[in-house]
C-alpha cells in the first residue's frame, strides 16, 4: 500500500505509523516521524525542495539533557546483548500500556542508537523550517519513559505546537 504522505520509523520498528493513525495528517505536503524517526523527518524537512506544509514528531528522540555517561551505558548495554537491549525497549516505549510491539520490531544497529542519543536539535534549523511556512507539530507522553517529556516540551514550544498528552508514554 502507498502512503500519500512520508513517515519514518523509530528505532527497532518498522510499519508502526498505524499506533499514530488517530493523530496522522495522511497528505503529499505532510512528513511525519516516530523518535528516532522524528530526527530522519526533521533531516528529511530540511533538505526537501519539494512543498511541506507540516512537519509531526512523534516523541522525537530528545537526549540534550542526558549526560554522556548515561548515553554510554546505553550504548554499551546495547553492544553487549542487542536483543535483551531490544526487549527491555519495546516494554519501556509501550509504558504505560501493555500493548505488544514485537509486530513491529525491526533489529536495529549500534550505528542508529549512538546517532538518535547524540542527536541534537537545532534551534536555528528549526527556526528555518518556521521561516519556510512549516507548521511544527510535537506530540509527547507525560509518561515516556524513554525521553524527558516535560524537556522535550520546554524546548519545542517555541518552534512548534506540542500536544503534551497527559496518560500516554513514548508510543502514545
Amino acid at each position: 500500500m502507498q502512503m500519500s504522505f512520508r513517515y519514518f520509523s523509530g528505532f527497532c520498528l518498522e510499519n508502526e505509523s498505524e499506533l499514530f493513525s488517530e493523530y496522522l495528517i495522511r497528505n503529499d505536503f505532510t512528513i511525519t516521524g516516530f523518535s528516532y524517526g522524528a530526527i530522519k523527518a526533521f533531516e528529511y524537512a530540511l533538505k526537501s525542495t519539494k512543498r511541506v506544509d507540516t512537519l509531526q514528531l512523534f516523541s522525537p528522540a530528545f537526549f540534550h539533557n542526558f549526560d554522556k555517561k548515561e548515553k554510554r551505558l546505553q550504548l554499551m548495554f546495547f553492544k553487549k546483548n542487542s536483543s535483551d537491549y531490544m526487549e527491555t525497549f519495546l516494554k519501556n516505549i509501550a509504558y504505560p500500556s501493555n500493548m505488544k510491539m514485537y509486530n513491529y520490531l525491526k533489529a536495529g544497529t549500534y550505528e542508529e542508537l549512538d546517532e538518535l542519543l547524540n542527536y541534537t536539535w537545532d534551534k536555528e534549523k528549526l527556526e528555518m523550517l518556521l521561516q519556510r511556512g512549516i507548521k511544527i507539530e510535537v506530540y509527547l507522553g507525560a509518561k515516556d519513559k524513554i525521553i524527558d517529556a516535560n524537556s522535550a516540551k520546554e524546548f519545542f514550544k517555541e518552534f512548534a505546537t506540542v500536544y503534551y498528552i497527559k496518560d500516554k508514554g513514548h508510543i502514545l
